[in-house]
Order: C-alpha cells, then structure tokens, then sequence
C-alpha cells in the first residue's frame, strides 16, 4: 500500500515519531550525489549548489523558471550612470537560522554582506586566514579584479563599487557563489576556533533550515517558518534522499519512497510518461556536454591533433546511442536557447581516414597512450558517460590511440581534473544565469585556465581580449558580434568536442504541486508541496 511505503520511508529518514505527521508536508527528494560542502563559494558543481540551494539567499535572485533577475535579499538597487556602482538597499526584518550552537542576536544587515564578499575579495581577511579555502567561480569570472571595494553607507545599504563596467554584474551575483552569510556566525565560528564549520554546519536565511548530512545518504531540511517570505514555505521536511544509481532514483519514485527525481535516463522516460501516478516535465536544455582535451598534455597541445580526433567521433552515433531522442547535436560552445548564439559554427565532418593522416603527419606514434576519464555521476549534459567514453574509446583505438578510461568519485574526479591531470575528459555545463559570459568565461577564459576550472587549460588571448570587451559593453547586439568572434577563435583552436545539448527532464509523483524546472538547475522547492 502506497500510504504504508511512504510512512515506512519518513520513519527510517526520522521524520516521524510515535505521533502522526501531515504527510502533505513533507517531501523526498532522490538527488544523483553527494556534495562536498555547503559553502556554495568553494564549489561549481551542480551537486554541491543544488544541495546548499535551500539554505540560502542572494543580494537578487533569479525568477522561478527562468533567468531574469528579481529582489532577494536586496528590495532594490540603482546603478550609477557610468555603470561602476550599483547600491543595494537590504530587506529589513530578515532572520538568519539558528541551530544547537548558535543563535542569532541580530537580524541580516549590511554587514553580512560584507562579510560574504570580503571574504572572497580579500585575501588576508581573517576568516579566510583561520579557514584557507579557494573561490573558484568568483575568481574564474574575474570578479576578484573587477569589484574596487564593497562599503556599507547604512546598516541597510550596500555600494559595490567595479573597476571597468560588467554588463553581467546583477546575473553573475544572483548566482550560488554569492549566497549570503552571516558575519556574527563566522564571528562565533572564528571565536570557537571552528570556521571549517562554515562548510558543514551552514547557517543562512533561505527557506529551510539544515539539520544534517551523511554522506552518500541523505541531507535532511525543516522548513523555515520565520522565512521573509512565508506563503513560499509549504513543507514542514524536506529530504534530500542520495543515490547514485538512476534506476534507483526511478524505483523509489515508483514506490513512492521519495516524490521528485531529477535526469531519468532517456530509455525510462516513456514508461515514465505512461505511468498514471507520475507525472514528467521537460524543457529545452540550457547546457553543454563537452569533451575538454587538456592543451597542456602533448600530444594535444597540438591543434592538428585535437582535429584528427574530432573527425574520427562518430558523434551521430552516440547521441544516438547515449542521449536518445533527448539530445540534439552540438557544435557550439554555447547552447542555442543563449542568445549571442552563433548559427554559423560547424562541425568538421566524420572522416576517419583523414583523421589517420593528419596524426600520421603530426608524427604521432602507434600505441600511444592516453587516458580518457568519465564522470561517474549523470548529469543533465551527459545521461550516460561510461556509455559515451566506450564508444570514443573504439572511435579513437582504430587511429592507433592505446585509450584508458579513468574514474573517480564525483568530488575526487572534479578534484583531479582541476588539478589538470587528465588527457581528455567528459564533462559539461548547464548556465547559471542567461548571460553568454556564464559560458564562456568560467569555462574557457585564461583566469579559469590558471584556477583550474577551465578543464581544457586553454588560454587565448584573441578569444580573451573579445570576452572581456564584450562584458564590457551593455549593448546586447553589439556584445553577441563580439562573442560571435570569440566562437569563432573557439572553433578554429578546438580546445573541446562540443557534443549534446539534451532536454531537461524531472519525473514526480502526480500529487506534487508548485514545483518549476529551473533551467539553471537549482532546486529550492521553494512553494512545492505534496497534496
């Protein structure tokens, strides 16, 4: 019986006593991994922003299924005529959480939001001192250059001030990283000799509040009934429930053990779709499934490598094989629902036998050996990367090429591609807030080539100097003939086989109400419920 199967899941997740709970306010969430933290600055991933999403609030926010940007935590703002200062005025009256440790004393003001930014600016803050740790986003989208300072004319007013104008300033705070924090808890941390706890112990002003985490099993949320916006909190619980397994995920949605999944693999979502008490949403994809060479590694330092490999993927082939009928063809390194995308770009045709004579010409060996990695999760951009590396691995071993396919756990795998030590290696994108620059600078530009996080570790300063004018600039055509440019040094460096842009899909239980495909991918469950 379905009731019972639901009762008996709540009691193992411990959230049911002896006394009976409204089970229209509780909700299970079967996620695909764990994350690594819940200090949404440290992380890029989707895993670890997704999990920490609940918790937070930024200065603004993104719109429920979209990406224009509205007020959070800030009511309103203006933005000087030479485009250098934006002043933000806070929303009184907000509270941050408490949990066994702390209590707050006060309510969210200015300066938490100098805390939050300072912290990432300033690299002898003392917070950061007590609690070294790395800011890959803000620092791979330069924002570490651009922001001049960060001052509070009032308890409730904030002035940013830039050095050069960034037409995407307000998408690019409205993001994970810039979640914000609260100063008189890190105060409190830094006094205990604790400040790690800021990763593992969060404490925010979102719509729920974090109770605890174990590790490849599940994060468990109340919900935040002193929210600022209380008609958005329905839940009383709110599980993250871990399991790697996609076909897992699928069976506990079956059983109702938990009520949302995200990503079902193509080849379950028509019996998905058939099943009466399931319901299935989809959207166009905003993201990229890629396969980043690393132009630090001979022999793909070389261009007319990098070539004779793309020409010998059969890639017709495994977006058949590995997307279905929910991935459509890339050769972009951006997706076409971004505006500034550019039609023009194409792919080099599939030609094996040319492919074997620009290696031949390029003098590489016979059997030479390289290591392919793939990412041991699935993600949106890529259903089924152990499928996909199997097949590059026959479209590369017939050029000669000796290929091993690597894989780590999720953290571990992100870790290490970081760190630059993979050949050539699966990974992908989904936007994080509308603009082109979100594709282009995090993953492409020369500061992310020194950060790490552009996994290609390819720097060029041609497409460089283009993506900074063009964020440079507020005129949106005259900025998509900029990145129209960039694109095109992009295709003729080949730093990445640009593979699939697949649909967005989340399969739920037919009584799961307010919940909206993010294309962005964060999930609050912010106004879900079950009925």
């Amino acid at each position: 019986m379905r009731l019972t199967t639901l009762c008996s899941t709540l009691l193992a997740l411990g959230l049911l006593s002896q006394a009976p709970l409204s089970f229209a306010n509780n909700l299970v969430f079967c996620s695909e991994g764990s994350p690594a933290g819940f200090d949404t600055a440290q992380y890029t991933a989707a895993t670890d922003n997704d999990a920490a999403e609940p918790i937070y609030n930024r200065l603004v926010e993104f719109e429920r299924g979209g990406t224009a940007v509205q007020p959070g935590l800030a009511t309103d703002w203006q933005v000087s005529d030479d485009g250098l200062k934006y002043t933000f005025h806070l929303r009184p009256g907000v509270k941050f959480h408490a949990n066994k440790d702390f209590k707050p004393s006060r309510d969210f003001n200015a300066d938490d939001v100098l805390f939050t930014f300072n912290r990432m600016l300033d690299k002898s803050h003392p917070f950061r001192q007590a609690y070294p740790t790395e800011f890959p986003y803000f620092i791979s989208m330069g924002l570490d250059k651009n922001i001049a300072k960060v001052e509070k004319t009032d308890p409730l007013t904030v002035v940013f001030t830039l050095n050069k104008v960034d037409a995407a300033f307000l998408q690019n705070i409205a993001m994970a990283f810039a979640s914000i924090l609260s100063a008189e808890y890190a105060e409190h941390l830094l006094a205990g000799g604790k400040a790690s706890d800021i990763n593992q112990k969060p404490i925010g002003t979102g719509p729920f509040v974090f109770q605890r985490y174990q590790k490849d099993s599940q994060i468990r949320f109340k919900g935040n009934k002193d929210y600022w916006a209380p008609d958005r909190v329905k839940l009383d619980n709110l599980v993250f429930s871990i399991n790697v397994d996609p076909s897992v995920r699928i069976q506990k949605l079956r059983r109702n053990e938990c009520q949302i999944t995200l990503h079902p693999r193509p080849a379950d979502l028509p019996a998905l779709k058939q099943d009466g008490q399931l319901q299935v949403m989809t959207q166009p994809g905003f993201n990229l499934g890629y396969i980043a060479y690393n132009t630090q590694h001979p022999p793909f330092d070389r261009l007319e490598v990098r070539q004779a490999m793309d020409m010998a993927v059969n890639k017709k082939a495994i977006i058949e094989a590995v997307y279905q009928d929910a991935g459509q063809a890339a050769s972009n390194a951006m997706p076409p629902t971004q505006w500034s995308y550019d039609k023009s770009i194409k792919d080099a045709p599939f030609d094996p036998d040319k492919a074997k004579q620009l290696l031949k010409q390029a003098g590489v060996k016979e059997g030479t050996e390289i290591t392919l990695w793939a990412m041991p999760v699935q993600r949106p951009y890529n259903p089924n990367a152990k499928l996909m590396a199997e097949m590059l691995q026959a479209d590369w071993s017939k050029l000669g090429f000796k290929v091993r396919i690597v894989s780590y756990e999720w953290g571990e795998y992100l870790k290490r591609m970081k760190n630059g030590e993979h050949d050539i290696a699966l990974i992908g994108w989904t936007g994080d807030n509308g603009d082109p620059d979100n594709f282009l600078t995090p993953m492409l530009s020369c500061d992310a080539a020194k950060s790490g996080e552009n996994y290609a570790r390819w720097c060029n300063q041609k497409f460089q100097d283009l993506i900074t004018r063009a964020r440079e600039v507020i005129d949106n055509d005259e900025r998509a003939k900029l990145y129209n440019e960039a694109l095109a040094v992009y295709d003729e460096d080949q730093p990445w086989i640009s593979m699939a842009h697949p649909k967005m899909f989340t399969a739920m239980r037919a009584n799961v109400e307010g919940y909206v495909i993010n294309p962005l991918t964060n999930n609050n469950f912010a106004t879900t419920r079950v009925k």
